[in-house]
């Protein structure tokens, strides 16, 4: 098994939250989830996508970009993470770009001691117009796109990295798949008309394909300027179960994760190993 060796089952939490302008509001908020999963026994916990701030006006996310490594919200993370003893997936946050483009949507992840292990930028933008709804979005014209996939280890295995629309993008979770990711955290916000549709779906499909868990943290209710989230938290095992979901409220979502199961079933059911297409064993039409 990839990564820090294994043991038992863990348990983990995915927590939901509803959140606006506030900035600090909405650290508070998150603090007090991060606590309470600690203190049900979680050991990894993630935040959803633009925890610290959502806003009607999307300048106003580009005002609030961080510099990589410190700043309210990165700071908060990290004490976050070291007061409540977890490692923390902290949703994601703008940080700055070069060059003055607009800043990246980055997912950072801590360990219990508040220390940074990883940062990925969110790779797919959310340019659409949503089918019956009259949303449309352009995350393109206020943020910069990130370019790698980013998988890290921690004591549970490989942990791969996605924000919300990226949920979509099935090769991306191939990648991280073949990088060695057991464990997928996605961070999200989807809309109610796509979340509806879509969510649980597609959830379970990243989970099934890659024979791995996903612990999909999001944002639920209505926000500043009327923009309406599905919610519907959910954590699934790598079969395809939604062993756990939280509808619509701010809240905890806990369920166990077991490492030895993940790769027990891996090793019955070896989908992973009998790829043809992108694979070593590809056939190149030479034959």
């Amino acid at each position: 098994m990839n990564g820090a060796a294994a043991g038992g089952p863990v348990p983990v939490a995915a927590l939901q939250m509803t959140s606006g302008e506030d900035r600090e509001r909405n650290l508070r908020d998150a603090r007090a989830l991060v606590r309470e999963a600690a203190a049900a026994g979680a050991r990894l916990a993630v935040l959803p996508e633009n925890f610290a701030l959502m806003s009607a006006d999307e300048r106003r996310r580009w005002r609030a970009a961080e510099p990589d490594g410190h700043g309210p919200i990165q700071d908060a993370l990290a004490d976050m993470a070291a007061a409540s003893g977890v490692w923390l997936v902290g949703g994601s946050l703008p940080i700055a770009a070069a060059q003055n483009r607009p800043p990246a949507s980055a997912c950072c992840v801590y360990d219990p001691g508040g220390r940074r292990r990883a940062r990925y930028d969110k790779i797919h933008l959310f340019d659409v117009d949503v089918p019956g709804s009259g949303e449309r979005y352009r995350e393109s014209a206020t943020t910069t796109p990130g370019e790698l996939p980013v998988a890290l280890d921690t004591p549970w295995g490989r942990l791969g990295l996605a924000v919300c629309y990226d949920l979509r993008f099935p090769e991306l979770f191939r990648q991280l798949s073949e990088q060695g990711a057991e464990i997928f955290a996605v961070p999200a916000a989807f809309t109610r008309a796509t979340g509806r549709a879509h969510w649980d779906v597609l959830l379970r499909a990243r989970a099934i394909e890659n024979l791995a868990h996903v612990i999909a943290a999001a944002q639920a209710g209505t926000h500043p300027g009327g923009r309406r989230t599905w919610g519907h938290t959910a954590i699934v095992e790598p079969w395809g179960e939604i062993v756990a979901q939280r509808a619509s409220a701010p809240g905890v979502v806990l369920a166990e994760l077991d490492p030895q199961r993940t790769r027990r079933l891996r090793e019955q059911f070896p989908a992973l190993q009998h790829r043809r297409l992108g694979g070593k064993d590809r056939d190149d039409g030479r034959n």
